[in-house]
């Protein structure tokens, strides 16, 4: 049998070496010049260092299976993401962690006296949080969530903190020790020779065949089945409108030596048009001083158009009413499965991302297996 796996990021990735392994031919497409979609990772002509040419990844996971996964494709090195941020002229570290408390309340205090401290300042009247600014004051209180999150947040997705879920804070850890590491997943790390060395590796098997700068609206062979990871709106042609996705705007710099002494630094005051400056060589501290100069980047945040490179899908309410009548459509599709960030319009991370294509591999094994071969529409509900 022939597929089509559209998008040639690690979900579609994943889907076609399976497929191919066994035994069956995958044509890959994707209108990009490399593979990695936004994980794409690239030498910058000027410095030489690795650049994550669509802003910083970071690998992390909880999933031994997707760690695994990957280290058969390359070499990761432990690499623990220890992000600062600049508010009220200050610097300090994030996540929300006792020296963040320390710092910005001029304190010394233990974990427990800070715990009943910031229990102090939360609000305790909002019993269950309807938004992203209730869930911030219930949880830390009026002074770090102006600090920290009310203008970074109204940068970073265009939006008064009131308009967005709760659920995008939730995600963000809380501590009461000394911990900065940004995420708390136990497997993390970096990839030695980047991202897109990985995809290409994962690609590099006998049976696929990988058509760059090629959109799947070109495509005229008939397959088996499709395997879409593109925008799900795209798909129909945006015949029902467009969904909303925020997107990035890159201002690149130079500078000898280090420029900021670490990878991130968020800017968290609104009237700092930019939400942080990533320095690439922090990346891969391994090699970093083998470089005399330094490259960085400005990030902006704005709202995507139709030219634009869609990053976050945005998903408030009139994005979920469209999103759903673009799942029925899809669900009357024959033949095609939509998959990844972009086929199900929910923001993933990569190992999510990764966890995901691994679990419809199974799915397609059963498939495979069958009398007759049918696969759902969607793998994962993304409503």
């Amino acid at each position: 049998m022939t597929f089509c796996v559209v998008g040639a990021g690690f979900s579609g990735a994943v889907v076609a070496r399976h497929l191919a392994e066994r035994g069956h031919k995958v044509v890959v497409v994707d209108e990009r010049l490399h593979v990695g979609g936004n994980c794409h990772t690239e030498r910058d002509p000027e410095t030489g260092i690795m650049v994550h040419k669509y802003g910083p990844h970071i690998f992390h996971t909880a999933d031994e299976r997707t760690w695994n996964y990957v280290q058969k494709f390359g070499t990761f090195i432990p690499y623990i993401n220890r992000v600062k941020a600049i508010s009220r002229a200050h610097v300090y570290t994030l996540p929300v962690n006792l020296l963040t408390i320390n710092q910005f309340f001029g304190t010394t205090m233990g974990p427990k006296e800070a715990q009943a401290f910031i229990e102090s300042k939360a609000d305790k009247t909002i019993k269950e949080p309807q938004n992203f600014e209730e869930q911030a004051l219930s949880m830390i209180g009026q002074d770090l969530y102006r600090a920290f999150f009310y203008g970074y947040t109204r940068k970073q997705w265009g939006l008064d903190p009131k308009e967005l879920p709760a659920s995008i804070l939730k995600r963000l850890p809380l501590r009461f020790n000394y911990d900065d590491n940004y995420f708390n997943h136990p497997y993390q790390g970096m990839p030695r020779d980047g991202y897109t060395s990985i995809v290409k590796n994962i690609l590099n098997v006998d049976g696929i065949d990988v058509r760059l700068g090629c959109s799947f609206e070109h495509v005229k062979e008939d397959f088996q089945h499709v395997f879409y990871t593109g925008p799900i709106d795209r798909y129909f042609n945006f015949s029902l409108g467009r969904l909303g996705y925020r997107t990035l705007d890159f201002e690149r710099f130079l500078d000898d030596g280090d420029h900021q002494g670490t990878a991130v630094i968020n800017y968290c005051q609104e009237d700092v048009p930019y939400t942080r400056v990533s320095e690439h060589k922090h990346f891969a501290p391994w090699e970093q001083d083998k470089f005399s100069k330094t490259v960085c980047f400005r990030e902006y945040s704005r709202l995507a158009d139709e030219n634009d490179i869609p990053y976050y899908p945005i998903r408030l309410v009139n994005e979920k009413k469209l999103l759903g009548n673009y799942i029925e459509l899809a669900r009357a599709e024959n033949k095609v499965s939509f998959m990844g960030r972009l086929g199900t319009y929910r923001y993933l991370d990569m190992d999510v991302t990764i966890k995901e294509a691994l679990d419809a591999c199974d799915v397609i094994d059963t498939a495979l297996q069958a009398s007759v071969f049918s696969l759902p529409n969607f793998f994962v509900d993304p409503s």
